[in-house]
Parts: structure tokens; sequence; C-alpha cells
């Protein structure tokens, strides 16, 4: 069960990292041309980023849930949460590169 555990920590630390430099690049694409479109990609990066933070925090520094999760969670779920968490990693490196690009 571990390897999902852990899978699913590092992906959503991979998020945590990749959404706060979108945004930091959406922040400053909206100061420099104030489109909605800038500032509705922002907004979707804070609220993801909110989510992916939160999800790390319990993953990893919550002493509570954080034994929880590596307790008593059912593979299965380890298993779903990691496939969610990796999607989304993939997802984001594909909204980086076009960013970027």
């Amino acid at each position: 069960m571990s390897i999902w555990v852990d899978v699913a920590k590092v992906s959503s630390g991979i998020n945590v990292v990749v959404l706060l430099a979108l945004s930091a690049i959406w922040a400053r694409n909206y100061l420099t041309f104030r489109s909605k479109h800038a500032v509705g990609l922002l907004v979707f990066g804070v609220f993801l980023l909110a989510e992916n933070a939160l999800a790390f925090y319990m993953y990893l520094l919550d002493p509570t849930l954080s034994g929880w999760f590596s307790t008593k969670v059912p593979v299965i779920v380890w298993r779903l949460m990691m496939l969610l968490h990796v999607f989304e990693t993939i997802g984001l490196a594909f909204l980086a590169w076009v960013t970027v690009d």
C-alpha cells in the first residue's frame, strides 16, 4: 500500500509547486493585460492550489489525518486518490507547457 501513498503525496506536492508557478504567471498576465481570460485562469489556479495544498497538508503534516491516511484508508481508496493526483499532475504539466510556450 505504501507505493500508492507515496505517489499521491509526491504528485500533490508537484501540483502545489506547478500551481504556484502558473498562478504567478497568470497574475502577472492579468496585471499586464487586464483580461478576463487571465483572471479566470488565476482564480482557477488559486482554487486548485488550495485543494492541493490541503491534500498535501493532510497527507504529510497533520498528525491525526496523516496517521489515519497511512493506516486506516483502504488500498482501493489510495489507488483512486493516486490516480486523481497523477491525472491532475499530467494536466497541469500540459497547461504549464502551453502557458510558458
